[in-house]
């Protein structure tokens, strides 16, 4: 009614106020129906499940929803966290052309790598030891390419490019980077990739996982943790979670000699799960 009087009787300058007013309203309208369509959009995308799990990303008790599927039952540790839920066939089959390089590398190249520190410690390390028989050098050369690329892909925050890895990844890899290692976002009116906390403890996971396959199931989690750039503690979590037994074992791979390294041991039978006590306890309020 107040407007309805302005209108009618107000002065200029009390009608120019509104006429300001009512524009700025309808200009926040059209931000809040953008910000509501594109907020539709990813949870269709995503599922209200997802989206709920990644404001939870930073809570220790859902790390367990980011591992990769656990077989409780299994009858040999390579069957706990199965192979082809790392990598799909059609997805391990990509591989084979990029990881040539790797099939192919040479005593002298890996040491260039090494001095140029082209690739994560965990990788260079395994290149000494690839096996001689063809077939096993390739298998393990393709797992190597692909935890590498795992883990420089973990680095990046907002994924501005559609092929972030460059173009020698497969596409089929890209695609598996974007759906299963990024969250959705909304920010300054578009949607965008991102890799939160939560995606960077699943990144973790299935690197963790995919390095005990390449190392008979037992695996230094100190050099990857250093090569993931995490916290000590948080790479325990992780591995505690994935239910390894943590055993500490003397510096390798060139880190300081004296710095007490953490080995992962995936066996049978599986370790019970706890609950994580590394929960704050809230100060009581007088």
């Amino acid at each position: 009614q107040m407007d309805l009087c302005i209108e009618a009787f107000g002065t200029s300058k009390q009608k120019q106020a509104l006429s300001s007013r009512r524009m700025n309203a309808v200009g926040s309208d059209d931000v809040t129906t953008a910000v509501a369509k594109a907020a539709a959009n990813i949870i269709d995308a995503k599922g209200v499940t997802a989206l709920i799990q990644d404001v939870a990303q930073d809570d220790i008790q859902n790390i367990s929803i980011f591992l990769p599927p656990c077989n409780e039952d299994a009858d040999k540790p390579e069957n706990v966290y199965k192979f082809e839920d790392i990598l799909s066939s059609a997805e391990y089959e990509a591989l084979r052309v990029p990881a040539a390089v790797f099939v192919n590398i040479t005593p002298e190249e890996v040491a260039k790598k090494t001095d140029d520190k082209s690739h994560c410690s965990f990788v260079l390390e395994e290149l000494k030891f690839l096996p001689a028989d063809e077939k096993s050098r390739d298998h393990k050369a393709r797992c190597l390419w692909f935890l590498d690329t795992l883990i420089k892909f973990s680095y990046l925050k907002v994924i501005k490019k559609k092929h972030p890895m460059g173009p020698e990844c497969p596409h089929i890899i890209s695609r598996k980077l974007m759906k299963n290692f990024t969250s959705l976002t909304y920010n300054n009116g578009s949607v965008q990739n991102l890799i939160s906390a939560s995606m960077k403890a699943k990144i973790t996971a299935y690197v963790i996982a995919l390095a005990l396959h390449i190392n008979n199931f037992q695996t230094d989690l100190t050099v990857l943790q250093n090569d993931m750039k995490l916290q000590e503690s948080r790479m325990m979590d992780i591995a505690k979670a994935m239910r390894l037994k943590v055993s500490k074992a003397k510096g390798l791979l060139g880190l300081e000699n004296d710095q007490n390294h953490k080995l992962g041991t995936l066996s049978l039978p599986l370790p019970v799960q706890k609950a994580s006590g590394n929960q704050r306890k809230r100060k009581k309020m007088n």
